[in-house]
């Protein structure tokens, strides 16, 4: 555990190493939340159109949840979220433009999650 999804806007694709951002927030995961390297899991989703504000041009979008078992401390949580804000930069590529960011840290019904490994 965590669970961690990162939607992105499409326009993204080229200039984004999503890759290399995953592992980044699988390791802050472990590094600030004591999670297990192997229960870490994130998924990307590319989103087809977002707008952000009011104007005819809009920003490029990243939004991460992050889903985590209770028992963090809101400074555990705030903690996270800034570090993936800082990370973000150093895996978008110079031609990406503008980038609205949003981290959500949010807790999980943990009696209603389940994970395992198949065809091992």
């Amino acid at each position: 555990m965590p669970l961690i999804t990162v939607d992105h806007t499409d326009r993204l694709a080229g200039s984004f190493d999503r890759r290399g951002f995953g592992l980044a927030l699988n390791r802050l995961a472990v590094e600030l939340l004591g999670a297990t390297s192997t229960k870490c899991k994130t998924r990307f989703r590319r989103t087809e159109e977002n707008v952000v504000g009011a104007d005819a041009d809009t920003f490029a979008l990243v939004a991460v949840k992050v889903e985590i078992f209770p028992g963090r401390s809101a400074e555990a949580k705030a903690a996270l979220a800034e570090a993936v804000l800082e990370a973000l930069p150093e895996y978008l590529g110079p031609d990406a433009g503008p980038v609205q960011v949003a981290v959500q840290v949010e807790e999980l019904d943990h009696l209603a999650y389940r994970s395992t490994v198949l065809g091992v």
